[in-house]
């Protein structure tokens, strides 16, 4: 069954490889418990097994560390498109997931980094534009650079960065427009246009100009925008190891490539955008998603006045 219907999310659901393949560890996971509860068939499942699964994941095992409530939500969804599935095709009779509900996740506020280690981390990633040597580590650092500038350019996550091909950054270099756009396909294989700056699209032509076609003549004509030193596609994690090592070399702590996104959307707010722009910028498919980032600014706000205003404290 949830071979079934994983092949059902890939073919008809267009669900993005991560997302498939998080959905595949925890179905296998839930199947596995199944089993060892002495279930064999759908229709003997019933809501005490779903919700011991979703205790057995807080709990955690010898093989599983304990889950956060946001990882178990997130298997419980599984769980449910599982058992949906299973009703639909005439396996089971009845949903035993449809009322468990998921755990309570304590509201954690994203992180955004202030605008001066912003502006550190990218100038310790390399030069925006300037004649590259052939030397290859001069070379990728004007692609880390680029890579880097469009992250907090445009707030896109780590798989839509590194999965821009040339043809989507088309219109951002070669308008004569300060401000160029940017083609994304986001979760779900949502399709959104997001404004580049002038700076990130300095840096995106220096390295397309100066860097990507010495890559691409080691690779196989790929058509990435970002490439690795062999000439192939750069990885979500050659992006996450592009920024780890930049951050350490900036002396930044405690940043991951979601760590721009958070502060790109926060900093949108603090300058007076309309919440509705910075969702559909970020591509939120509801606004409640982006209403926590103006809960960071609100914070923002008590922190100054209560470091600023003579009568703030005793």
């Amino acid at each position: 069954m949830c071979s079934a219907f994983l092949d059902h999310l890939s073919a008809e659901r267009a669900l993005a490889a991560n997302t498939l393949m998080a959905y595949r560890r925890d179905l296998y996971r839930y199947r596995s418990h199944l089993v060892a509860q002495g279930v064999r068939a759908p229709e003997e499942v019933d809501r005490g097994h779903v919700g011991g699964f979703l205790r057995s994941l807080r709990e955690g095992d010898e093989e599983h560390p304990p889950l956060s409530a946001a990882s178990t939500g997130r298997a419980l969804a599984a769980v449910r498109g599982l058992h949906r599935f299973a009703v639909r095709e005439g396996w089971s009779p009845t949903d035993p997931a449809a009322d468990v509900s998921p755990p309570s996740a304590p509201m954690r506020l994203p992180k955004a980094l202030p605008l001066a280690s912003v502006e550190r981390l990218l100038s310790a990633a390399g030069p925006a534009d300037a004649p590259a040597s052939g030397e290859r580590a001069a070379l990728l650092a004007l692609r880390d650079r680029a890579l880097l500038e469009v992250l907090y350019g445009t707030g896109a996550r780590i798989s839509e960065a590194v999965g821009l091909d040339v043809d989507d950054v088309a219109d951002a270099v070669e308008d004569d427009d300060s401000v160029g756009l940017v083609r994304f396909r986001g979760k779900g294989g949502r399709e959104r246009v997001v404004p580049l700056g002038s700076y990130a699209r300095q840096a995106l032509s220096a390295y397309l100009v100066r860097v990507r076609p010495t890559l691409a003549a080691s690779g196989r004509g790929v058509p990435a925008l970002f490439l690795n030193a062999r000439g192939g596609r750069l990885t979500r994690q050659g992006g996450w190891g592009v920024l780890t090592i930049v951050a350490e070399r900036a002396g930044v702590e405690g940043v991951s490539p979601h760590t721009l996104r958070h502060s790109f959307a926060t900093h949108l707010l603090d300058g007076g955008a309309d919440i509705r722009v910075v969702q559909e910028l970020l591509g939120h498919s509801s606004v409640t998603t982006t209403q926590i980032y103006t809960l960071v600014t609100v914070e923002h706000l008590r922190e100054v006045y209560a470091s600023s205003h003579p009568r703030a404290r005793r």
